[in-house]
């Protein structure tokens, strides 16, 4: 009878083939992260475009924050911001609708799904 290294029983044996990972069903799909619809994103843009609505929806956050503040704290006081605000959503609401080449993708460089 030889000794085994690890000090196991000599009939001990290894499990055979791929192991679930514990607490997952053996049949459970893996999935990566989910896409973000282009439409949506679009028709966010063009409605709800001047407060940044399609920017969070995409994960520019930082994007979404200035024209929120563009139309809310700079339209209070002069009225400019939210058209302002509201061209520059209305523009990339339509640049996201036509795939143009930086609208293709959310802020994590995943491609939008059509």
């Amino acid at each position: 009878m030889s000794e085994n290294p690890a000090g196991a029983a000599p009939d001990a044996r290894e499990p055979q083939g791929y192991q679930q990972p514990y607490g997952q069903h053996p049949y459970a799909q893996q999935y990566g992260p989910a896409q973000k619809s282009k439409l949506a994103a679009g028709l966010l843009g063009i409605f709800l475009g001047y407060l940044g609505i399609h920017n969070f929806y995409l994960g520019n956050i930082q994007r979404a924050c200035i024209q929120l503040g563009l139309s809310v704290v700079v339209g209070w006081f002069f009225g400019l911001g939210v058209l302002a605000a509201g061209i520059w959503g209305l523009v990339e609401g339509i640049m996201i609708l036509t795939g143009s080449p930086n609208y293709r993708t959310d802020a994590k460089g995943i491609p939008l799904k059509e």
